[in-house]
């Protein structure tokens, strides 16, 4: 599973090989509501075949149906703004007072598209500095703290994995997890020392890594953009690991177990000199409540607290797996009561 801009590019470059005109469109400054962020991407082939999005459907519509009538003609990116009356806001779907402004690129050997996605596919995080008066783009390095920037006169924007996440352990959640979060847009990492787990990993996009969990941790130097998630059940494992990212800015770390297991594994982390605050920052049990029980659906649990975590949303106690367990069990045991009172 890639993510949205990944395969952006990738159809991008596939219909340039195949000798396809591709408009690219992306978002570069919004005001007021607006379905999608800044940086957001659409391809337009020249049969009006489309990738990606950029508001909830109707600006793509009109951009589609533009191509189909007038081709994809001129070889200059220019600046087009939709919503800007009210009529315009209600005609393209955008909310009330929304403004859209994009920038619609036709693309050609001078958009280095095809150089810019082998550098993302490597893991690597790359700055595109559009130049909107000749359509030539130039390729260098980027910090995951960079943003898209527009002046009119050229358009920066910023490619590649933004995000890491190390997962500790290599079991079949672990593959979902992956999978889901690659599509999410983060740099994903394995970890796992137990040659049985690792020697059927074949998850592609993902790196894996069979070194101790508490190295790897030391090694990747996780910062505020980094999550970390510990779902072995091995303490010998997810113990190490969280003990040193609990000690960094990592935005979340996370183990998978029972909320008695976790009450344990508590205990155990405070013999690492672990400080109350730290071991605040433990998000166990892992995820939020939807009654999962699959690999699939716990994947999926665990993921929209990161998102949550990443996105700066506070959840309440009653989403979360702890406390909403020991709402249901409150609402049972009341219930009992009420059923056997006189």
């Amino acid at each position: 599973m890639d993510s949205v801009d990944l395969e952006v590019l990738k159809s991008s470059v596939k219909w340039q090989a195949e000798g396809h005109r591709t408009l690219l469109v992306t978002v570069v400054r919004t005001w007021g509501s607006s379905p999608r962020p800044e940086g957001a991407m659409l391809a337009v082939r020249d049969d009006g075949l489309v990738v990606g999005s950029v508001s909830g459907g109707c600006i793509e519509d009109d951009i589609i149906d533009r191509v189909r009538r007038e081709g994809i003609a001129g070889a200059h990116p220019e600046a087009v703004k939709y919503g800007i009356s009210a009529e315009e806001a209600h005609r393209f779907g955008l909310p009330c007072g929304g403004t859209i402004e994009l920038v619609t690129e036709p693309l050609g050997a001078e958009s280095h598209l095809d150089e810019l996605l082998a550098a993302v596919e490597s893991g690597k995080l790359v700055a595109r500095t559009l130049d909107m008066a000749s359509g030539h783009a130039t390729l260098g390095p980027a910090q995951a703290t960079d943003g898209l920037a527009f002046d009119g006169t050229t358009l920066l924007t910023i490619h590649g994995p933004r995000y890491r996440m190390l997962v500790i352990g290599a079991g079949q959640l672990s593959k979902y997890l992956s999978q889901i979060a690659v599509g999410l847009g983060f740099q994903v990492t394995v970890c796992d020392p137990r040659e049985e787990y690792t020697e059927t990993w074949d998850i592609p996009g993902v790196t894996m890594v069979r070194t101790m969990p508490d190295d790897t941790v030391t090694d990747m130097k996780l910062d505020e953009r980094c999550a970390v998630i510990a779902v072995t059940h091995d303490p010998k494992l997810d113990d190490l690991a969280l003990m040193e990212a609990l000690r960094t800015r990592a935005f979340y770390v996370g183990a998978l177990g029972s909320r008695r297991n976790n009450q344990a594994r508590r205990e155990r982390l405070k013999e690492f000199d672990l400080n109350d605050l730290q071991l605040a920052r433990l998000h166990g049990p892992v995820g939020i409540y939807i009654g999962s029980r699959t690999p699939p659906e716990i994947a999926i649990s665990i993921l929209a607290e990161v998102i949550a975590a990443k996105n700066h949303v506070s959840l309440p106690d009653i989403l979360q797996v702890e406390g909403a367990k020991a709402a249901r069990e409150l609402a049972a045991n009341e219930g009992s009561s009420c059923s056997t009172s006189p």
